[in-house]
């Protein structure tokens, strides 16, 4: 007899097989839950969508079948589910013949992959769950969907549903879009997941932010723009600042320019916000670089609460007092366009010997002095940057583990802030970019008490383990609290050794991947990999060393986010997670 037809049917079962109107059959290595419900036969796939506990165990009333682990509930019929943490368990096309139940295993879809996961991408958002963020995540992969589609969801909704703004989980989406080159394969998803389940949170219970509108007035020459703006954030005006952002980028001007203006609000303060607020202002613009700068109008005006109601540094006891490092500033920066302009006709800038050494001294003044002279000696806003920000790596590299565990974000925010002005250094050459390498400047200053006594820089030497297994004994590092100084002393004989950088990124990728790193600890990496790239493996060998002390020092965590992704890959792979029986 046969057991299978044209259409797709499969004998799987007789009317007497069914105990209690239930039976469980599998065809093809597909396990299916069948049910007799008000005389008509149903047949919906065993494993709860949710997590995968058996239906064939669950309870039909009323047409509605319900999981017994966490109670979500499908219309049997159809398999829709009424629970959002839920997906819809897929349903089967069932019929009778004669006493023999025949059922279609492999249906057409109702619709395709990518719609499907990129709805539910949005589901997960909306309501802030992980496992559903997971699976999206996932499926639109294993759909071979490119990444610049999820990261445009989730960007979208993080622009939109937060009153804030732009917060630390769209930059953290942003960060985990760079690290995606460098990961493996299967880490890039994570990379996605982490980025997407940050931005949820951030919107959770939220209020939306609601757009401004452009100025309606005739065209407005791009300096009036940029004046406007920059009075609106002096005066803390978040409604005003946005309609003339809006303004600025409907009338088409360059990305350049846009930068400029954001960046010359950014730095009439000092330092705002511990550092964040440049962070957020770059990771937008590598964003943009992501999902495209015709977003811009989107995404930027994002930025402007945070601009509004940033902490100015000038108001801080830290930065006038026992020095007034903010006046110090003033001045240097009343002469910063004549340096400039004469640095506009100086030879190629050559940083004097001991520059960087000078960066981490303990006078501000002769810092401010080297700054000044630099810049009246050519040097670039570009050359300057990564110069601060290989001084604010040394600072991570030779933090002292005697000073309280907290002061770990002391020198990381002057690290990642370091690394934004690099980023929008290379973006515009403005007045605002070189004043935003001063204020990094003195927050390196600051932090040279977190170098007491400074831990040691590893130097190279000889080693006898190959760079295979200096690089399995780096990761058990990180299973292991305090192990800080053996993770910088292992990256630095992994490289010394001649190490794979790539394989070293890929590994400290994937150990920071399984973690529930925080904010800091993803910001940290990703500004690490950023570094070792620009300044390449001589002189970028500092970050990685500086990274994998500070990735040391926040591990090992408990791991739920990584629980989490693993259950949604098993789901998504068809395996059994619960016993059907």
């Amino acid at each position: 007899m046969a057991t299978s037809d044209d259409e797709g049917f499969v004998r799987v079962a007789t009317l007497e097989d069914l105990e209690d109107d239930r039976t469980l059959v599998t065809t093809g290595g597909q396990s299916i839950a069948i049910f007799r419900h008000d005389g008509e036969l149903h047949a919906v796939d065993n494993r709860c969508p949710h997590m995968g506990f058996p239906l064939a165990r669950g309870s039909v009333e009323d047409g509605v079948l319900t999981c017994h682990w966490h109670h979500a509930r499908f219309e049997l019929s159809c398999g829709s589910t009424f629970d959002p943490f839920a997906d819809d368990v897929p349903s089967y096309p069932i019929e009778l013949r004669d006493d023999e139940i025949w059922v279609n295993p492999h249906p057409e879809a109702d619709e395709p992959p990518e719609e499907r996961w990129s709805g539910r991408l949005e589901d997960g958002l909306e309501e802030d769950l992980r496992l559903v963020l997971a699976k999206s995540i996932i499926g639109l992969d294993d759909a071979g969907v490119e990444p610049g589609r999820p990261l445009g969801i989730v960007t979208g909704f993080g622009a939109r549903y937060r009153d804030e703004g732009w917060g630390p989980g769209m930059t953290i989406l942003g960060a985990m879009a760079n690290l995606l080159p460098a990961l493996e394969e299967a880490d890039r998803r994570r990379a996605l997941y982490v980025g997407a389940i940050r931005v949820a949170d951030d919107c959770a219970g939220r209020p939306p932010r609601f757009v401004q509108d452009p100025l309606a007035g005739s065209e407005h020459a791009p300096s009036r723009l940029e004046r406007w703006f920059r009075e609106c954030i002096e005066v803390r005006d978040r409604q005003g600042a946005e309609r003339v952002l809006r303004s600025a980028i409907a009338a088409d001007l360059p990305e350049e320019r846009l930068v400029s203006i954001l960046v010359g609000a950014a730095t009439d303060h000092r330092y705002l916000d511990g550092g964040h607020t440049i962070d957020f202002l770059n990771k937008a613009c590598e964003t943009l670089d992501h999902v495209g700068w015709e977003r811009a109008d989107e995404l930027l005006p994002a930025l402007v609460p945070g601009l509004a109601s940033a902490q100015r540094s000038e108001e801080r006891s830290s930065w006038r007092q026992p020095v007034d490092l903010a006046e110090l500033l003033d001045e240097a920066f009343e002469e910063l366009p004549d340096r400039l302009d004469a640095g506009e006709t100086a030879d190629e800038w050559r940083p004097e010997e001991g520059f960087e050494e000078t960066l981490l001294s303990d006078d501000p003044s002769v810092i401010v002095a080297a700054l000044n002279e630099a810049i009246e000696a050519g040097a670039s806003a570009r050359a300057l940057a990564d110069r601060i920000a290989r001084a604010a790596a040394v600072r991570v590299a030779r933090f002292s583990t005697g000073n309280e565990f907290r002061d770990w974000n002391t020198v990381h925010h002057t690290y990642t802030y370091a690394n934004a002005v690099c980023g929008l250094a290379r973006r515009t050459n403005g007045e605002g970019c070189y004043r935003a390498i001063y204020d990094g400047a003195m927050d390196v200053y600051l932090d040279r008490f977190l170098n007491t006594p400074p831990a040691t820089i590893p130097e190279p030497r000889e080693v006898d383990e190959n760079p295979e297994e200096l690089l399995s004994a780096l990761l058990e590092t990180f299973d292991e609290e305090g192990e800080v100084n053996e993770a910088g002393r292992h990256v630095a004989d992994y490289l010394d050794s001649g190490g794979d950088p790539g394989a070293l990124k890929r590994a400290l990728g994937g150990a920071l991947l399984r973690e529930d790193a925080n904010f800091h600890t993803l910001q940290n990496v990703e500004a690490a990999f950023e570094g070792f790239d620009r300044d390449g493996p001589e002189a970028g060998r500092i970050h990685l060393v500086a990274t994998a002390r500070y990735l040391a020092a926040h591990t090992p965590t408990r791991r739920e986010r990584e629980q989490t992704f693993t259950i949604a890959s098993r789901l998504h792979r068809g395996e059994e997670i619960h016993e059907s029986a």
